[in-house]
């Protein structure tokens, strides 16, 4: 069920707030089970046939989690730890890469093995990535008692199961279990609704009118000139933003309802002044998750210069492949490593650069790098940096030529630019393959620059909130124009992975 749908915003989410606090006056563990299975029900709304591999995957990884607590001998535990993770990575790894493998090994030794073909299981990465963080905190003895109604509560609960936040258990189990956040708290619910619909408002009408674009282009990726790459991937770098920031904004806004408060997942990224501070800032609880259960237990910067620019590649491959099981992901996360590095060599330097400049030289490695994360193939994205770069000449959509000439822009483009430098080159006018205006979608990349960089990012937004008129007027026209388009229900990109 998608949090961008009639059914859901009117129907499942209100009829399970009332059922869950409600249920809370009775008895507390009813409240629970009423919400766990409405999780289950919001899981299994898209394809039911997954329900089962979800509940083997709680049942053996509370069952493991709860020996490795009890268990005492050292090496029981650790080949019960190292069992679970096989289990885990096992699990992902047949769903999401046997086809992966399968293509690879028929292309590198001209073999014909038949593809499994199989569907990629709705949240798979995430609940899979959580609960691997679970066994290695029992490992720990960093867990408590925990029951498995409470268990599959924290892995399960719908807000945050589809698409993260990633969360860890210490962070989200003890909340349900406070009294205070079992009774309807008003604050919390304004709070939640506010959130809610700016994410909705983010989604619906700022990504999806980018999707038009990105979609039209990336499509068709050898017919793009060169004006027309640049909007494609600009457009796909905006749409992927405002599509992850408005589910983050969402998830965190459902939970708020029940009184749970889930960590932040994205802060402001393409304000960023550098690749590293990109990632502090992007997909902050996977960014968590691969330092504290993958960089660090490689020994992080601990075991030298040569190691560290090691470990730094190795996290960023496996969040490459985690994205998606293509060689795409697997470079876009790759040249991520590669930039982290660098950068890393680059400050150890003790040099630096002012910071507009750093700023751009960031953000335009993360806007060509994205044309990998969304390319179909290697050589979509090549071909489309390959027209952005201009290697296919300097070419402009004819629907720009009356704007340009309205400018006067059409007597400096060609003469005095010329491009003289490259006079082999030339500057034409051709049709755009762009489904709408050419200068309509250069006009929203613009604002969509602006907000990202000027405007307050939703948690700023939270932070700040007071409920009042104005408020409660602004929200409204967010959600009225939204409902407005519904009708055009997407999915959200972070579904795929």
């Amino acid at each position: 069920m998608l949090f961008n749908s009639f059914e859901f915003i009117f129907l499942f989410l209100p009829i399970v707030i009332i059922g869950y606090f409600f249920l809370n006056k009775l008895h507390t563990t009813s409240a629970k089970v009423w919400l766990l299975l409405a999780s289950f029900f919001f899981y299994s709304w898209w394809n039911p046939d997954y329900f089962p591999l979800i509940l083997t995957s709680l049942l053996v990884n509370y069952t493991v989690g709860t020996l490795l607590g009890k268990w005492e001998n050292d090496f029981k535990r650790k080949a019960l730890l190292t069992v679970g993770i096989l289990f885990n990575v096992g699990l992902l790894g047949y769903y999401k890469y046997a086809d992966f493998f399968l293509s690879n090994v028929n292309v590198f030794f001209q073999t014909n093995l038949p593809l499994l073909e199989l569907a990629l299981p709705l949240a798979i990465s995430f609940y899979t990535f959580q609960q691997i963080a679970y066994l290695v905190d029992s490992y720990r003895n960093e867990t408590k008692e925990y029951n498995f109604l409470n268990y599959s509560l924290f892995v399960a609960f719908f807000p945050q199961l589809i698409a993260g936040p990633i969360v860890h258990h210490g962070t989200v189990m003890p909340q349900f279990e406070e009294e205070r956040n079992k009774r309807w708290i008003s604050s919390n619910v304004a709070l939640g609704i506010y959130v809610f619909g700016i994410g909705l408002f983010k989604k619906l009408i700022i990504a999806d009118t980018f999707a038009i674009w990105a979609n039209a282009g990336f499509s068709q990726p050898t017919a793009l000139s060169f004006f027309d790459s640049w909007i494609v991937s600009l457009a796909y770098t905006f749409q992927l933003y405002f599509d992850f920031s408005g589910y983050s904004d969402m998830a965190i806004g459902a939970a708020l309802l029940f009184n749970i408060k889930l960590p932040i997942n994205f802060n402001s990224p393409y304000k960023a002044l550098s690749i590293q501070d990109f990632w502090r800032r992007w997909h902050i609880t996977l960014s968590t998750f691969l330092t504290n259960y993958l960089y660090i237990p490689l020994g992080g910067s601990r075991k030298g210069i040569s190691r560290t620019y090691i470990n730094i590649l190795i996290i960023f491959a496996v969040s490459g492949i985690w994205h998606g099981a293509g060689w795409t992901f697997v470079i876009w996360g790759l040249l991520h490593g590669i930039a982290s590095v660098i950068y890393r060599a680059w400050s150890r330097l003790g040099l630096s650069l002012p910071k507009l400049l750093a700023w751009f030289i960031t953000f335009q490695f993360v806007n060509a790098t994205w044309v990998f994360f969304r390319a179909e193939s290697v050589q979509d994205a090549l071909s489309i940096l390959k027209s952005m770069s201009g290697l296919n000449g300097f070419t402009f959509p004819a629907s720009l030529q009356g704007q340009m000439e309205l400018f006067g822009l059409e007597n400096y483009l060609p003469a005095e630019w010329s491009l003289a430098f490259l006079s082999d080159v030339p500057v034409n006018y051709v049709s755009s393959i762009l489904t709408t205006g050419s200068l309509t979608a250069l006009l929203c990349v613009a604002f969509g620059l602006l907000i990202t960089l000027f405007l307050k990012n939703g948690m700023q937004l939270m932070d700040a909130f007071k409920p009042g008129f104005f408020n409660a007027l602004f929200i409204a026209c967010l959600y009225v124009f939204s409902i407005f388009h519904l009708q055009r229900v997407s999915e959200f990109l972070y579904f795929n992975f």
